[in-house]
């Protein structure tokens, strides 16, 4: 029953927000009495807090996946949009800025948890792209993986980059491209192009 909860939480929270959605809402939509949802969860925090990690660990398994089917660190990094940009339905609620506003102590802790996950993970990816003559031999790894994060959270700020100008789509599609033009090779950028083209037709 616990992960019936977590998982019916996950919908309404990515829907329609960490405020919005009450403890009385879940159970309405799961067909079960509150109490119930107190047996697994003693407040509304912890539920928060239970969606949050287990969205993140099954994102991370998703993304672990793709690294190790990817053709390249090029298309990786697209997989990579696609799988999260479904994973969070468009985050049509913006759940982090929510998450950040109500929940400040669990955005932190997310924070430091992807931080330390996209590092690694951005670092590997880089490393191949070097590896493979993708990407250029003398680029700073270390320093390039953590621009990235920054990259990556900072165009969510919705108050530099407004949903009503920007999607989410828009904005992480054209990130990507920036990210990868400072960093191929001309091999690189041939298969880029190639990429973004066949996807645009």
């Amino acid at each position: 029953m616990r992960e019936k909860i977590i998982h019916k939480a996950s919908e309404l929270f990515l829907t329609l927000g960490f405020k919005s959605v009450t403890m009385d809402d879940i159970a309405s939509a799961m067909g079960i009495s509150k109490k119930t949802i107190y047996v697994h969860f003693n407040n509304k925090t912890k539920l928060v807090e239970a969606v949050t990690f287990t969205l993140f660990e099954n994102i991370c398994d998703g993304i672990d996946c793709i690294c190790l089917d990817a053709k390249n660190p090029i298309e990786e990094l697209y997989d990579i949009k696609m799988f999260v940009m479904q994973h969070l339905k468009n985050e049509q609620a913006s759940p982090i800025f929510q998450l950040k506003k109500y929940y400040p102590n669990i955005h932190d802790a997310l924070k430091s948890k992807q931080f330390e996950k996209m590092h690694q993970s951005v670092s590997e990816s880089l490393t191949k792209g070097i590896e493979t003559k993708l990407f250029r031999p003398n680029i700073d790894v270390e320093f390039i993986a953590r621009l990235y994060f920054n990259g990556m959270t900072g165009i969510k700020d919705e108050t530099i980059f407004p949903r009503d100008k920007f999607s989410m789509e828009y904005l992480i599609e054209n990130f990507l491209e920036y990210h990868l033009r400072a960093i191929v090779t001309e091999r690189g950028f041939e298969i880029l192009t190639q990429f973004i083209t066949k996807n645009q037709s």
